[in-house]
């Protein structure tokens, strides 16, 4: 993609959406090269926040976030006149009128490539140059996207391991370097008198407040930075430890990189320069975060995906939808169906909006191919629950588990809930911290309670279908009923 020519600028308007940091940050960088005076702006977008939960962690994430980014940008500023101008409202209205009063002759901001986000993109660039203000939109928040990395016939890639070949081939230091946000004296601007606001408090938004600590989140930028210094010492131990919920072994940056309290391009630089040097768990690690690119471009490519299957004969599955499916999935959302991994793995996310990635395969699997419940139900649940809810990479990842999806799992793989939990939580360490009613059993027992002796369930004080229910379906009956399910897409 050829470099945009920009013009020089008296004033720019910098637009953060989900890039809440102030360095290496490309839209910022560009804005500092090519304006005498540069404004920043985040809008609390009511036509998102109007869908959410009155208490959501992904709101209070992005409210912390933005105190600290306010506080850094006027402490580079060196005035106290300086500042985030943060608005609660439509995006589409509130950033056209704060450029109009601002008198920028641009907005710079960068692409989201999510549907609704691209509509509304395009409805705040016409909106824009109804009033002769430029609209200019960068790539960050993905290493490379849309059409960058295509196929030698000049088609995008459908399968992973293709496509990683392909990426590595093609990045360079260039393509993984800071994008440098030097502030010359003055450049950060003073905010007009009559535009001056506080941050909108979250119960002025009509949000819970929320004790993000007490979930061991911690958001902003310094967040950001003391996770990944942390993960840096364990990152070559990554391909070891990173299907184990009970253990150390993830980075837990996830929901830094879906708010762009940390770049990507820091990430990958750190993970690319171990890899080189034949770092398995480094090696890994990047793989991961070559996946958020596949998973971009294909929603890119293929924007369907969004509400229906990438392999589109995967919509010809009946999925259950009757009253007994229904309560089903509410068992699912409860952590209610006697399988222990799976109802931990629940139990994780409606405490904390985390789930360890294992967990989301196994607990995805069991919903779809267990349960016979349409994917995009489980889909939905993440998105409203998930505090790293990516759209691409939320809805790839439950294609690939109902078998829907590019490069997916085999239709008949079907993860068996007892043998994942044994094998990834051995001792059954993350089932007791998440159903502790569980904790007197013995590691043998705690993954099938059901297949304990009533002597040991007794002695623990399990009492089956009172304190812990039993299984809502027998795993072996449920992959019968699953493949001939799926026999519709044999031929797929």
């Amino acid at each position: 993609m050829p470099p945009q020519v920009l013009d020089q600028f008296d004033s720019v308007l910098v637009w953060f959406r989900r890039d809440l940091r102030l360095d290496d940050h490309t839209a910022l960088s560009t804005a500092l090269k090519h304006a005498k005076r540069v404004h920043a702006a985040f809008v609390f977008d009511t036509a998102i926040l109007d869908k959410l939960p009155r208490q959501d962690r992904r709101v209070a994430f992005i409210h912390a976030s933005l105190h600290e980014l306010d506080a850094a940008w006027r402490e580079r500023a060196g005035h106290t006149e300086a500042g985030f101008l943060v608005r609660h409202g439509e995006a589409i209205h509130e950033m056209v009128q704060l450029a109009q009063h601002l008198g920028v002759q641009a907005v710079f901001t960068h692409h989201d490539d999510e549907p609704e986000a691209l509509a509304r993109d395009a409805q705040v660039r016409g909106s824009l140059a109804n009033h002769g203000i430029a609209f200019h939109s960068f790539k960050d928040h993905v290493v490379f996207e849309r059409s960058e990395v295509l196929t030698l016939s000049g088609t995008p890639y459908g399968v992973f391991t293709p496509y990683k070949n392909a990426w590595l081939k093609k990045v360079t230091p260039a393509d993984l370097a800071a994008r440098p946000t030097l502030v010359k004296p003055g450049q950060l601007a003073s905010i007009p008198k009559a535009l001056r606001q506080p941050i909108p408090s979250l119960q002025a938004m009509g949000f819970e407040a929320m004790d993000l600590a007490a979930l061991h989140i911690h958001p902003g930028m310094s967040g950001a930075q003391m996770l990944l210094k942390d993960f840096d010492k364990r990152m070559s131990d990554y391909e070891a430890t990173r299907n184990f919920p009970a253990v150390k072994g993830p980075s837990y940056l996830s929901a830094h990189l879906r708010f762009g309290t940390v770049s990507i391009r820091q990430l990958a630089r750190l993970a690319h320069a171990r890899a080189l040097k034949n770092d398995g768990g480094a090696q890994t690690w990047l793989s991961e975060l070559i996946w958020r690119d596949f998973y971009h471009q294909i929603m890119h490519h293929h924007p369907h995906v969004v509400h229906s299957a990438f392999k589109r004969e995967y919509d010809d599955i009946h999925w259950d939808k009757d009253k007994h499916a229904k309560a089903l999935f509410k068992a699912w959302c409860d952590g209610q169906t006697g399988y222990p991994l799976v109802d931990a793995a629940m139990a994780q996310i409606n405490q904390s909006g985390y789930m360890h990635n294992r967990l989301r395969m196994v607990v995805a699997s069991f919903l779809v191919k267990d349960l016979g419940i349409d994917w995009r139900w489980g889909e939905a649940y993440f998105a409203q629950h998930l505090i790293d809810f990516d759209l691409a990479a939320n809805n790839g990842g439950w294609q690939w588990a109902s078998s829907s999806g590019c490069d997916a799992q085999p239709y008949f793989r079907i993860f068996n809930p007892i043998n994942q939990s044994e094998k990834f939580d051995p001792q059954g360490k993350f089932i007791r911290r998440y159903v502790p009613q569980l904790s007197g059993l013995s590691d043998k027992a705690i993954h099938a309670p059901w297949l304990a002796k009533p002597m040991e369930l007794q002695a623990a004080g399990v009492v089956l279908g009172q304190n812990y229910p039993m299984p809502v379906v027998d795993h072996a009956q449920a992959r019968a009923k699953t493949l001939l399910r799926y026999s519709v897409v044999k031929k797929s």
